[in-house]
């Protein structure tokens, strides 16, 4: 038996922010970064509020968000009592806020508060699932917090909100997205409904990413992409996810690298991991390998033989990220060899420790994690 839930509401299409209007005698503390407290974004966001709706911000929000944030938030926001948790921004705030509603509950700063969620950036899905990343920053470490309790209540999605996004985050969230419907799409716990997600989610990447890439002002490129980060939220919500993203939380918490960049750099050699590519070029995972093979046709890739199809994915893969002039090795972002020797091995055991491996579909050992962060520096 498959339990599907789908428990956030979407407010998404022209004029969504108007759902602001209807809130009112809310007391409500938005959780964000300074960057988007300073910004129109939050003006407009601000200005849809009714007089009876009083606000507070917390603006310390900063990329990976520690654990001493997340206290530091639900320490400030003890004597404004707020009715409503609202997270503007990217995975960061959203992180951040998850993070705080689950530990301000169980301290009893907050009761049983509606959580919503505007995403600034189209990339985390973030919007729609019941996962966080928080970071121990002294020990270098990306925790997962996954509990239904941090699913966001209600969602809007305004393309009208990442118009103005700057091409490299929006190359970073997008790949993100995609890797996303890749990890979902193979997961061990992946069903129908996830497939279908996972696929729509897939084409738009391919379809919109670039266009919303070179040229912000595309508004049609930017709503299916903003749809698309949504879809892959909603799919890995089911699904979970795989050692792509394991060893990413793991790698990024150590070299601090864009999770959505850093995740491009690992995925193609992951793809060939799990579909058991060897030396030879044989398959040793087959099924896994015509998985990946049906998303290349969907693509209209070259797809004669799971060979084939593993091949054309990869070299697409690889090829979208060049033409966002995103790194494809570590080497290439900056890593160092010397810093990088110090840190793979902790980083293959912190992989295989992530919730997120656990639903790989090869079970993956440290010496199997290695081998795929050596194939990613060079």
């Amino acid at each position: 038996m498959e339990k599907i839930r789908f428990g956030t509401t979407l407010y998404l299409g022209e004029n969504s922010l108007s759902r602001l209007s209807e809130f009112r005698d809310e007391k409500i503390l938005i959780i964000t970064d300074s960057f988007i407290a300073h910004s129109a974004i939050y003006q407009t966001v601000t200005s849809h509020f009714s007089a009876s709706v009083e606000t507070m911000v917390f603006s310390e929000v900063v990329p990976d968000p520690p654990i001493d944030t997340i206290v530091q938030g639900i320490e400030q926001a003890k004597d404004f009592h707020p009715t409503m948790l609202l997270a503007l921004g990217g995975g960061s705030a959203i992180d951040a806020a998850k993070a705080m509603l689950y530990f301000g509950r169980q301290s009893g700063t907050f009761g049983s508060i509606p959580f919503l969620v505007i995403p600034t950036t189209s990339g985390t899905g973030s919007e729609v699932t019941n996962f966080a990343i928080i970071t121990d920053a002294e020990k270098e470490v990306k925790y997962p917090l996954v509990t239904d309790e941090i699913l966001p209540d209600e969602a809007i999605l305004d393309a009208s909100l990442v118009r103005d996004l700057p091409p490299i985050p929006t190359a970073d969230t997008g790949i993100d997205v995609l890797t996303h419907a890749l990890e979902a799409y193979v997961s061990t716990k992946a069903n129908e409904i996830s497939d279908a997600l996972a696929e729509k989610a897939i084409v738009y990447v391919f379809e919109y990413l670039e266009r919303a890439y070179r040229d912000g002002q595309d508004m049609e490129a930017r709503e299916k992409m903003h749809v698309a980060s949504c879809l892959a939220g909603l799919a890995f919500n089911q699904a979970s996810l795989g050692i792509n993203h394991g060893i990413a939380h793991a790698a990024g918490a150590r070299f601090h690298i864009a999770h959505g960049r850093l995740n491009g750099i690992l995925l193609p050699h992951v793809i060939r991991y799990n579909s058991g590519v060897t030396s030879n070029g044989a398959m040793n995972h087959l099924e896994i390998a015509k998985r990946y093979t049906k998303i290349a046709k969907q693509l209209g890739l070259s797809a004669g033989s799971p060979k084939m199809g593993v091949r054309s994915l990869t070299n697409a893969i690889v090829s979208l990220e060049k033409r966002l002039n995103m790194p494809t090795t570590f080497s290439k972002w900056g890593v160092e060899r010397s810093i990088f020797e110090e840190h793979k091995h902790q980083i293959a055991i912190d992989a295989l420790k992530d919730r997120c491996s656990d639903t790989n579909p090869v079970k993956a050992t440290p010496a199997d994690i290695v081998q795929i962060l050596e194939q990613a520096y060079a």
